[in-house]
């Protein structure tokens, strides 16, 4: 992953971070009834656990390609060496 990528991935933590933040505080100190909060934190805990899951995914893909890439990379190099050798 590129440094551009890495700080990309650090920006996108953090305001997700604070959104998380955000909205517990926000409910937290809402003007209703603490078995309405405790529902909409639930619900709000579902949606943050599936954005994590699908944010993990895209994580994992992009790791999966870079390893792709430089193992392509080292083959090519690898190759170089032989036909250089011979």
């Amino acid at each position: 992953m590129s440094d551009q990528g890495r700080q990309a991935a650090k920006v996108a933590a953090l305001v997700a971070g604070g959104a998380v933040i955000g909205a517990g505080i926000g409910l937290l100190f809402a003007p209703q009834m603490g078995t309405e909060t405790r529902r909409d934190v639930g619900r709000y805990a579902k949606k943050a656990q599936l954005q994590a899951t699908r944010w993990s995914r895209t994580v994992q893909s992009g790791v999966k390609e870079a390893m792709d890439r430089s193992k392509s990379l080292i083959r090519k190099d690898d190759q170089k060496l032989r036909i250089e050798a011979a």
